[in-house]
């Protein structure tokens, strides 16, 4: 116990955010993504077993959909071709994000954070990262970005939280870390950092504050 109160009064430097359901929203791309390689499968496909995808690896997430398919058996290397298949026709939805796709809340947010002396990183395990930022003009807001490229682990191995901390040059006792996903705030935890909830994970036990809203991070940190 004794440990767990020295982490609570290192004092906080930086703040790593999620990047997918905390700072723009991609849900509505990958289900489409998804529902168009199902198609072609002849796999029913829909938003419930959509729900079942969120926060599992690309991989494990075609072995839910193919769970209902009836063709010829399927062997590791095709697999990986459908894998790749559903993230091209993804990364080719993503294309159309704009500046537009990111609230005037979440740009304020964060330009009041900096202002306030924070180092901010994004923590994704996304390998789009960058090409969302970059998209929706963001990647000039945020000092590193740990992402699907750098990482071996999907949370909840807290990886690519660690591995953010590094590039900010912190401690991982030394940040916070804004996540929407349950899995998200596990990792956090086991990284040793504190966990901010948002949306799903707003009603998380586990997490050690909740936020309603992006702006509310302001007043509890």
């Amino acid at each position: 116990m004794r440990h767990h109160h020295l982490v609570q009064t290192k004092e906080k430097k930086g703040i790593i955010f999620d990047l997918d359901g905390v700072l723009v929203f991609t849900d509505q791309y990958h289900y489409l993504a998804w529902k168009q390689l199902a198609d072609e499968l002849g796999v029913y496909f829909d938003e419930k077993i959509n729900n079942r995808l969120r926060g599992v690896s690309r991989m494990d997430s075609l072995e839910i959909i193919l769970e209902r398919y009836q063709g010829e058996p399927l062997n590791q290397v095709q697999k990986s071709e459908l894998a790749e298949k559903k993230n091209e026709i993804y990364r080719n939805m993503l294309q159309q994000m704009r500046p537009a796709n990111v609230s005037a809340e979440v740009r304020s947010c964060l330009k009041e954070l900096r202002r306030r002396g924070f180092r901010l990183a994004i923590g994704s395990s996304s390998k789009n990262a960058k090409l969302i930022l970059e998209k929706v003009d963001l990647l000039g807001a945020f000092q590193a970005i740990s992402d699907g490229t750098n990482i071996n682990q999907s949370k909840p191995s807290p990886e690519v939280f660690l591995k953010a901390a590094e590039f900010l040059r912190l401690e991982p006792e030394e940040c916070y870390v804004v996540e929407d996903a349950k899995v998200g705030i596990d990792a956090a935890k086991a990284g040793g950092m504190i966990g901010i909830g948002i949306g799903d994970a707003a009603t998380y036990e586990k997490a050690d504050m909740k936020v309603n809203s992006f702006s509310e991070i302001l007043s509890v940190i």
